[in-house]
């Protein structure tokens, strides 16, 4: 069992967290008119206020204390020298070596891999020119108006939500994504297009990933019957390191884009992963991008801690968590565009730091990861939003701005930034039953009425929030925002002594689905009670 709840950086933090129990957040803004500024930081065009969390200097103080005591600085450091941090499959994790400029120089074990980087995006970017400006003709030599991106997990997240999220820039051929192997989706896909200008871009590492080619064999199909064999190399395109198996699925070499293990499939989108990013909004906007995710990599790497935006984001998660037992967190994104923000969020959080033993492979006997969860603002605030404000736990929340529309309804915007300062601070301040009476009987309510009435308008308050503010949402900015929740997850690792890089959780089910499926079509296997009920359920 790991000993970090017993070490003396933890004690003090949960000592302090007793003496901080019937502070109100309130009392704490009225004792410090220079609260905001003191607990707000900024870095690679992002702004954090973290104010609002229930925190004093006393307390950061610790939590930094705390992140010393696990060699937060060595871990990055570490991180960033290459070295093989992901030690159950013994790789580097080194995607930021994938957003590092031309003349950079970062190895893994002893080989310079800018010089391979900038080769792939170079590859890229003359592929999605050239489908981007009508050039590249299909088998009936028609050119390509709709490319479909079939992958799963990061081969899809990824890709999916910076199209979505930078959709005022997408002037490419029309993109449609295929993840699920419910045939239902890529069915709904394909009858939208016409097999003569439809492109396939195929995402698995290995080439091996069941629902991902489970549906490229659904996508060649319909292909091959409507124009045959031949058609293939002028159709497919595909993102893997396995050539074999791409060439035995008939997809030309020169069609196929590769990537190296010490790319995480959730750290993905920045490699050839995101070919149908560059392919949706060209090469140069997929470059600033990757600018805006190496402006972030340099902070997390230079940065010292207290100033440093993904370390105190950790350290704001650590403290609601482990220290103030909340069990969840929630993003809510202020911005219809980063509507597919969560679900990307969600992989990268909950598959890297989803694990109940350290790096010695020990229990850890704490919680790791909280369950993250969330939506779009104001959507939210009509769905959940009431049981942030008066249900029975404590809901953190990160409230993430931008100040600047990609739209002409500037009353629209200024109506759902209000919303969202207002809901932040709503959060924090509560409502007292005093504020709550002094309200209904300013309106006439009085006696048994108005004391009955007073409870179901009580607000605790006392709610902890960050909010980040962007100043637009755009290439840049967008790069700058992923990267900077990558980092955090790491520092979350450093923090509960785990390791982030890899997800052996994600291998058992699809085991155990090779299993089911050998005895849905009629094989003998080892099956449990429940699973044999519910198989012959399904047959009937």
């Amino acid at each position: 069992m790991s000993a970090l709840p017993q070490s003396r950086a933890w004690r003090a933090l949960a000592a302090h967290a007793r003496e901080l129990a019937d502070v109100h957040l309130n009392e704490l803004f009225a004792s410090d008119e220079g609260r905001a500024q003191s607990f707000s930081a900024e870095a690679a065009g992002l702004f954090l206020d973290y104010s609002k969390q229930r925190l004093t200097r006393e307390t950061r103080d610790l939590l930094l204390g705390y992140a010393q005591q696990q060699e937060m600085s060595g871990w990055i450091r570490k991180l960033f020298a290459g070295e093989p941090l992901n030690q159950t499959e013994h790789r580097a994790a080194y995607h930021m070596a994938l957003r590092a400029p031309r003349k950079a120089v970062m190895t893994v074990n002893g080989d310079n891999v800018v010089p391979k980087v900038h080769a792939v995006l170079d590859r890229m970017a003359a592929f999605a020119d050239k489908l981007r400006g009508g050039h590249w003709k299909g088998a009936k030599r028609r050119a390509i108006t709709d490319v479909v991106n079939i992958g799963i997990g990061g081969s899809d997240l990824g890709p999916r939500m910076i199209c979505y999220a930078l959709q005022p820039f997408v002037d490419g051929p029309r993109l449609h994504f295929v993840a699920n192997v419910d045939g239902t989706q890529i069915e709904h896909v394909l009858q939208t297009l016409n097999p003569a200008t439809t492109l396939f871009i195929v995402a698995s590492k290995t080439f091996t990933t069941q629902e991902t080619l489970a549906n490229a064999h659904v996508a060649r199909a319909w292909l091959v019957a409507a124009m045959g064999e031949k058609a293939i190399p002028k159709h497919f395109a595909a993102v893997s390191t396995c050539m074999a198996n791409v060439q035995a699925f008939g997809i030309a070499p020169e069609n196929v884009f590769d990537f190296w293990d010490w790319v995480g499939g959730r750290y993905s989108l920045w490699s050839a992963v995101g070919l149908a990013i560059m392919v949706a909004i060209g090469p140069q906007r997929f470059r600033e991008l990757l600018a805006g995710a190496h402006a972030m990599d340099e902070h997390f790497q230079r940065a010292p801690l207290q100033a440093n935006l993904p370390v105190l984001m950790a350290l704001l998660a650590f403290w609601n968590g482990n220290i103030l037992g909340a069990a969840d967190h929630v993003i809510a994104p202020y911005s219809q565009q980063l509507e597919k923000f969560v679900s990307w969020l969600q992989q990268l959080e909950m598959e890297s730091n989803g694990k109940r033993v350290n790096r010695a492979g020990e229990p850890v006997g704490y919680a790791t990861t909280p369950t993250l969860w969330g939506d779009v603002g104001t959507n939210g605030q009509h769905a959940f939003f009431q049981m942030l404000h008066q249900g029975t736990a404590v809901h953190p929340v990160d409230f993430i701005l931008v100040a600047k529309p990609d739209h002409p309804h500037a009353a629209l915007h200024q109506l759902l930034l209000a919303n969202g300062l207002a809901q932040s601070q709503a959060l924090m301040r509560g409502k007292t039953a005093a504020e709550v009476r002094a309200e209904l009987a300013a309106k006439g309510l009085s006696g048994a009425a108005l004391e009955a009435a007073i409870p179901h308008r009580v607000f605790p308050g006392n709610r902890p929030s960050n909010t980040l503010l962007l100043q637009q949402l755009d290439a840049k900015a967008l790069g700058a925002l992923c990267a900077l929740y990558e980092h955090r997850t790491f520092a979350l690792s450093v923090l509960w002594d785990v390791n982030a890089y890899d997800q052996w959780g994600v291998e058992l089910g699809k085991q155990l689905a090779g299993t089911v499926l050998k005895a849905m079509q009629g094989e003998r296997v080892e099956l449990d009670g429940s699973t044999r009920q519910l198989l012959q359920k399904l047959r009937s």
